[in-house]
């Protein structure tokens, strides 16, 4: 198997190309050399039967792999429990909708800390999590991945460890591993070839061989304050990472093979071909 590569919705190239529809977008991504495609569900999920269908097919046809990004209100940790309870019936429907589109994995924001040290605030998720993967296998979409992600900003909950962590509560989680996100809230620690190995290091040693292969990703470069993640920016960008190379000359080295996802503002799909064009090239160079 090989990393996927592609961009989280639809950038600016891709309107400026007359395309209209999102079901457009699969064939023109494959055109391009992709193989990946997030649905975009931050505010609210809203995917009617006729367009999953349409979608879908496209996906199918073009070979492009779909995942779902849950809403952004989600709150594992909140410190009402109606908010916890409104976050698994999000994750619900998120499941439903990537189910629909025939993907199996759903990207969810852990949110803020609810008030609660870290570590409250991570067992507190934990639980919230267990209980949206039982409400996931008792509504019969148990072949769902939810892939809690790494955030941006100190003080929300999801730095690698909390996201670990809550990965081990059923061996179905993958971590969305934010790459961007990491980076900014370590202030720019996580931008080099040792970085990057520590963290694919890491996911193996707490997650296992199989989750340390396939995990879910998203890179982009962001701009970053002392209280982390500011704003997201393209691969043109010379201010801040990280940069792709290392991480891509890392995963053909060790035969790697998640879905990288590119959350470049307006570039999405053209850096999410400049990281596959990288890692293509690392892999020839291992043959």
């Amino acid at each position: 198997m090989s990393a996927k590569f592609g961009p989280a919705g639809n950038g600016d190239a891709f309107y400026a190309a007359g395309f209209k529809s999102t079901a457009e977008a699969p064939a023109w991504l494959h055109a391009m050399g992709l193989t990946a495609y997030e649905y975009q569900c931050g505010r609210g999920v809203r995917l009617s039967d006729a367009t999953a269908a349409s979608l879908r097919k496209a996906a199918e046809q073009h070979d492009v792999t779909l995942s779902l990004h849950a809403p952004y209100f989600i709150s594992l940790a909140s410190a009402e429990e109606e908010k916890r309870d409104n976050s698994i019936r999000y994750i619900l429907d998120s499941a439903d909708a990537v189910a629909r589109l025939g993907g199996d994995r759903i990207v969810v924001h852990p949110g803020g800390l609810g008030g609660r040290t870290r570590e409250e605030a991570t067992a507190l998720a934990c639980d919230t999590l267990c209980r949206a993967q039982k409400a996931l296998d008792d509504a019969g979409l148990c072949t769902v991945r939810i892939c809690p992600e790494t955030m941006g900003k100190i003080n929300q909950l999801g730095d690698l460890e909390e996201i670990l962590q809550m990965c081990l509560v059923d061996d179905r989680l993958l971590p969305t591993i934010d790459f961007g996100h990491l980076n900014s809230r370590t202030h720019g620690a996580v931008n080099d070839r040792a970085a990057f190995a520590a963290i694919l290091d890491r996911i193996r040693n707490v997650l296992g061989e199989e989750r340390g292969r396939i995990f879910h990703a998203h890179f982009s470069k962001i701009e970053y304050t002392a209280g982390g993640e500011k704003r997201h920016l393209t691969f043109a960008d010379e201010a801040f990472g990280p940069e792709p190379l290392p991480l891509m000359e890392l995963l053909a080295e060790r035969d790697l093979s998640p879905t990288v996802i590119c959350e470049s503002d307006g570039t999405q799909a053209e850096d999410a071909k400049a990281m596959s064009d990288l890692y293509a090239a690392a892999k020839q160079k291992e043959v």
